[in-house]
Parts: structure tokens; sequence; C-alpha cells
């Protein structure tokens, strides 16, 4: 893979989680009733951010888990390596909450369909609003995200890879292209 472009810095990521908590602030009308989960790796951390932010508009915690969906995805049969399994921390009842799903690139769809199908395992919330870092189209399946932080159409010989400090040294968000073989 080269990189194409630079897409979004540090800077950039951080106004993206600031608009992104006031939105979901705005149209959930406050916090009283919202939990988070981030989607193992890159959500945990960007949904961790977001608490932060939230916290900090605010004043208050909300619930916090960690989805691993792992086990769910339709082809974890199919795949010649082992996946690597972590677990899930979600130590609060959903029922009945609203629960903000957060991962940090929307591509086909799948990923996200694994995600419903362990929170409905878990429980029953009133919502489950989704809110990714990246929405690159190519979607399979009929999911969209409540909250974008930004769009980038991309081409099938395109990927779009976030980084963040926390894994991988710095925050940023570049459009890679696979190189030709």
């Amino acid at each position: 893979m080269n990189i194409k472009s630079k897409l979004v810095d540090q800077n950039g990521l951080e106004r993206i989680v600031t608009r992104i908590a006031h939105e979901i602030l705005e149209r959930n009308k406050g916090s009283k009733n919202l939990v988070l989960m981030g989607m193992r790796t890159r959500g945990e951390y960007l949904a961790k951010r977001l608490f932060e932010k939230i916290k900090e508009i605010e004043k208050i915690e909300l619930p916090f888990g960690i989805l691993d969906v792992t086990l769910y995805r339709d082809d974890f049969r199919v795949r010649l390596k082992q996946p690597e399994v972590s677990v899930s921390n979600i130590t609060f009842n959903i029922n009945e909450k609203d629960i903000i799903l957060v991962d940090d690139v929307l591509f086909t769809g799948r990923t996200v369909r694994s995600a419903l199908n362990a929170i409905m395992d878990m429980g029953r919330p009133n919502t489950i609003q989704l809110f990714v870092l990246v929405d690159r189209g190519h979607r399979e399946l009929p999911i969209r995200a409540d909250y974008v932080g930004k769009n980038i159409p991309t081409s099938i010989n395109e990927e779009v890879k976030v980084k963040m400090s926390e894994v991988d040294g710095e925050d940023a968000i570049y459009l890679m292209e696979m190189e030709n073989n």
C-alpha cells in the first residue's frame, strides 16, 4: 500500500470528535439515557475520546463499554488463519438504553451487522445509533451511520487507514492506494 494523501491530521480528528459529541447530545436532547460502545480496536479509542468530550460538555460520565465482534463475523469460519479474539467489556445493562456504537471506518457494513447481532444478544436497547469516523462507501448491506466524521468516497483499489496515537503513535486519516503487482 502506498500513501495517496493525508486527509485528516490530529487537529482535524479533535474537531471531528467535538462536532460529533455536540451532534449526539443535540439529537438525544442531552446525555440522560446514553451509553457508549467502541468496537475493537480503533473504535474503542475513538469512543473513549468521545466519552471524554461528552464528559467535558455535560459534566457526566456515560456508561462505556468495548465490543469485540470477531465471533459474530460472517467470514469467521472461512478465514484461513485463526482470528484474534478479544473480550467484549460491557459491564452495564443495555436494556432500554440509547447506544452510541462507535467504529473507525464504515465500508461494506458487515462489521456493523456483526455488532448489531452481538448487542441484541446482550439485551434490548431503546435505540442503536452508529458513529463512524469515516464512511468510504461500497456498502454490501443496507447499513448507514447516524453520525459521520468524514465521507471519503473511494475506489475499490483504495483503502482508508485510520491511525490513532494509542495504537499507531499518531492521529491521522490516510487514503492508501494498492500497489500494482
